[in-house]
């Protein structure tokens, strides 16, 4: 008679699994609560006591780990040794394992870190070759489907086993980031010797960058996200590309303080505005870039009101983000089937680490930090940027770090009226987005994600009336890029921080 152990912390479909096993003639093993779970169903079950001849002790920390059971789970059948072993110290084979793990990301703590169930997990689906190991309750129909017609193969049994450690290894993931998260670190393991990136799926998208390419979500065990709260009130389900540029302006709108509304387009910012109202901020976001915003990405970090929605329904856009709706305003919004609209809460701004693909590996780096007062920064130049260049330049700084390099962004009045970047050098970057800024480059203030090599850049900025600038510095030829500034008239502070963006 084939022996199954069930020990599950889920306990749904536990009992109707259980019972349809019993029906195939499956004797089954179980303990504490799963146990009792079962035996109230009326379920026969030999509890783990029974066989190991051993209660559970410890406060219940130690309850499966024994060789009885483990035995049962790892002895290869076809060796004559093991076989020994089994009778010598009447072990019996345990043929399938159906276990899940106490639920440590609801409540980190020392207490929800299991240690038997991995153990069962890991035991199992080593031995795939002989024992089924199932993890998962959506799982339950399928393999009870198959082991009703006999054909529980061994490449059905492998699969089972690769989710499995799949499984254990996000778990082991989550305790270690919620260990490195709650202790003073002794050691530096900013950039660990060992990283384990470990990721489960969260959202299937609609495709990937293009519609040949298939693309998903995925969250990071025991890390919060923004993500896992926010509520998709309307529209297609999320592309790649949706859920790229979703996330820059949510992140780039909830980094100002002031009513404001972000349009993003291929993860740039093409416009971003303060206002006095929602409806003020989307206007002149909208306005600074009209043509680049058709098909964007739109941010708001306030209340959207029945104004707002209308303005925003009168443009072609992908996905719309804000912390909350008016009534009247989510009536406007879902007339349109497509748009994506998303309530959602501020962003975690979780330290963590930035993670790309490389050939045979990947590159990793720290998060960049563009949360710094300008003010304690160094003023270069003969004049002294003006309080209301200040609150420009800051609103720049802020957007030309959210912005892909080499970038520029002019900003006058709340408002960046013009963004540039992807550029291979500064000065086309300086063109483009006085261009775009038109007659508003007059007065403006401009931002540089990264020093000035020449002049050249400063002298573009300069006869296009730019007033002030703010730069990391740190060229060899600081001191021309300072005369140029002086010469226009301009103010120019250095942050000493560059902010590239690839």
């Amino acid at each position: 008679m084939p022996r199954a152990l069930l020990s599950v912390y889920d306990k749904s479909g536990i009992v109707e699994l259980a019972t349809a096993l019993v029906k195939l003639g499956w004797e089954l093993i179980s303990s504490g609560g799963t146990a009792k779970v079962l035996s109230e169903a009326g379920v026969h079950v030999t509890d783990v006591a029974d066989v190991t001849g051993l209660p559970a002790i410890l406060g219940h920390r130690v309850v499966t780990l024994h060789p009885t059971i483990h035995g049962g789970i790892l002895a290869d059948l076809s060796d004559p040794d093991h076989k020994a072993d089994m009778a010598r110290h009447d072990i019996e084979p345990i043929d399938l394992v159906v276990v899940n793990l106490y639920p440590f990301q609801s409540n980190p703590s020392v207490d929800l870190i299991d240690i038997g169930g991995p153990a069962l997990v890991r035991a199992a689906a080593k031995n795939f070759a002989r024992v089924g190991v199932v993890v998962d309750p959506a799982d339950y129909e399928t393999v009870l489907d198959m082991l009703s017609h006999g054909d529980f193969s061994v490449h059905t049994r492998r699969q089972l086993a690769q989710k499995a450690f799949r499984i254990t290894s996000a778990y082991d993931a989550a305790i270690a980031a919620w260990m490195g998260s709650d202790f003073d670190q002794t050691v530096d393991i900013s950039l660990p010797t060992l990283l384990t990136i470990v990721a489960e799926r969260d959202e299937v998208l609609r495709y990937g960058e293009n519609p040949h390419q298939a693309g998903a979500r995925y969250r990071l065990p025991g890390v919060e996200s923004w993500w896992d709260s926010a509520l998709q009130l309307n529209g297609k389900e999320m592309s790649y590309l949706n859920v790229l540029d979703a996330e820059a302006a949510w992140q780039l709108v909830n980094s100002l303080e002031e009513p404001a509304a972000v349009v993003v387009k291929h993860a740039n910012p093409c416009g971003v505005a303060l206002g006095v109202s929602a409806f003020d901020a989307y206007s002149r976001a909208h306005a600074a870039d009209p043509v680049s915003a058709f098909g964007g990405v739109v941010a708001v970090n306030r209340e959207i009101d029945d104004d707002t929605a209308r303005a925003i329904a009168d443009v072609f856009t992908e996905v719309v983000i804000a912390p909350s709706y008016s009534s009247g305003a989510l009536d406007i919004l879902t007339q349109k089937d497509s748009l994506r609209v998303y309530e959602a809460g501020a962003p975690f701004n979780n330290a963590g680490l930035d993670v790309r693909n490389i050939d045979g590996g990947v590159l990793v780096q720290t998060i960049d930090d563009v949360d710094q007062p300008l003010d304690e920064h160094e003023v270069v130049t003969k004049r002294n940027p003006s309080d209301s260049e200040w609150t420009d330049m800051l609103l720049a700084w802020k957007v030309v770090a959210a912005t892909w390099s080499n970038a520029i962004v002019l900003a006058k009045d709340g408002v960046a009226v013009g963004i540039c970047g992807g550029q291979p050098n500064r000065v086309d970057a300086a063109r483009i987005a006085i261009a775009r800024a038109g007659e508003r480059a007059v007065g403006s203030v401009a931002a540089s994600d990264a020093f000035f090599p020449f002049r050249d850049t400063i002298d573009e900025l300069g006869r296009a009336g730019v007033a002030a600038v703010v730069q990391p510095g740190g060229s060899k030829r600081d001191d021309e890029s300072t005369m140029a500034a002086d010469e226009y008239g301009m103010a120019m502070i250095h942050t000493g921080m560059r902010h590239f963006r690839h």
